[in-house]
């Protein structure tokens, strides 16, 4: 038997109308979608009829479905000769493992082809109305991820003096300890930072302040999956003034982009 091929597709941070004209046709061409935990069932509106739905939930401090066994599932499905897709949230080759399963798949001979999706830090960037490079406030922008393979940590003291525009994934389990690693490492403590949860997404939330407020954000209610952003140019977020009856210094809006179901 001829084996499929798999799609590896990023569908963006939420939002159906940010997923690209060539996701959708993968999508469309798929059989069988091996999901992941953080795409909405709204993306499903651009399977074709009939299309299997595999569910492969990963998330961090969850019961998860395994990182091998989601390899094997997807391998099984491409082997009967189906066409796959494996939808993944965000850019499935920025922080999403993506290039482990592609691997894994060639390996055992299955054509991969992937599909580029907006990444969430981009979307909160785009949420908050900033820049994430500005030649008035930085030089560049560092995308970095709290959760490292060995449960180290980043080089927070390198990432302090770097000057540039801090997006970090995956770190609102650890939020106090960024922020005191960034402080130790001699960032300032009025930095401006700000988090966005469920960027794009009709539950999207922000919070906005300073490095030395950072973990306050906990308390505001903001939650995984978010991304938290530290650097000059967050002074430009729309956000960052304080809402009425919020503390000095911080600030909270909810709502963002509605989730609209997009016709391609």
């Amino acid at each position: 038997m001829q084996p499929g091929k798999v799609w590896l597709v990023g569908v963006g941070p939420g939002d159906p109308e940010l997923v690209t004209v060539k996701a959708a046709r993968a999508l469309a061409e798929a059989r069988v979608w091996l999901v992941d935990d953080l795409v909405p069932a709204a993306m499903q509106c651009y399977a074709s009829p009939g299309t299997q739905m595999v569910p492969v939930g990963k998330r961090g401090g969850r019961c998860s479905v395994s990182q091998a066994s989601i390899q094997a599932q997807t391998l099984a499905h491409a082997q009967a000769g189906h066409c796959v897709a494996r939808v993944k949230g965000g850019d499935p080759l920025t922080f999403g493992r993506g290039g482990e399963e592609a691997a894994f798949l060639r390996e055992h001979g299955i054509e991969v082809e992937v599909v580029n999706g907006i990444s969430s830090g981009l979307a909160a960037a785009q949420a908050l109305g900033i820049a994430l490079t500005h030649r008035a406030y930085c030089h560049g922008v560092t995308f970095v991820t709290a959760h490292t393979r060995d449960d180290g940590d980043p080089d927070w003291r390198a990432l302090a003096a770097s000057g540039t525009t801090l997006v970090i994934y995956m770190g609102m389990l650890r939020i106090a300890a960024i922020r005191d690693a960034l402080l130790q490492a001699g960032m300032r403590a009025d930095m401006p930072a700000a988090v966005v949860m469920h960027a794009s997404c009709r539950d999207e939330r922000q919070w906005a302040g300073t490095l030395e407020t950072l973990a306050e954000a906990l308390a505001a209610g903001l939650e995984s999956p978010a991304i938290i952003m530290v650097g000059e140019v967050v002074a430009m977020a729309a956000s960052c003034a304080p809402l009425p009856h919020a503390e000095e210094g911080q600030g909270v809006r909810a709502g963002g982009s509605a989730c609209r179901l997009a016709a391609i």
